[in-house]
């Protein structure tokens, strides 16, 4: 473990269900990425980007269930205004998206 955190901290973090309603290249980007149009249901619509194209195509992408951190502030990458963290497990330059198990509501809350 790098960093301890209280349990208070971790309650900051809001984490939510969204579906990837549209996927885009991003070539502006330093690295390969996905500009990402997520629909958090109740919260609206935000995007993201995303470097997960080692794993994903972006037609499998398509109304995919995701967890993003949905409480950080807008990030500008490049020509683009991220407004979430989509999360995932890292290995090397891979990543492996988070979702449910099953379809559930967007804007679900995950703790």
């Amino acid at each position: 473990m790098e960093k301890i955190i209280t349990f208070e901290d971790f309650t900051k973090v809001d984490l939510r269900i969204g579906t990837i309603i549209e996927v885009n290249d991003f070539p502006n980007a330093r690295r390969p990425a996905y500009q990402l149009v997520i629909d958090f249901g109740a919260l609206g619509i935000k995007k993201s980007s995303a470097q997960i194209t080692t794993q994903y195509q972006k037609e499998d992408l398509i109304n995919r269930q995701i967890v993003a951190v949905v409480n950080f502030p807008k990030k500008q990458i490049a020509n683009f205004m991220s407004e979430c963290l989509v999360v995932g497990a890292v290995k090397a330059d891979d990543v492996f998206l988070l979702h449910p198990e099953i379809k559930v509501k967007n804007g679900m809350s995950v703790s």
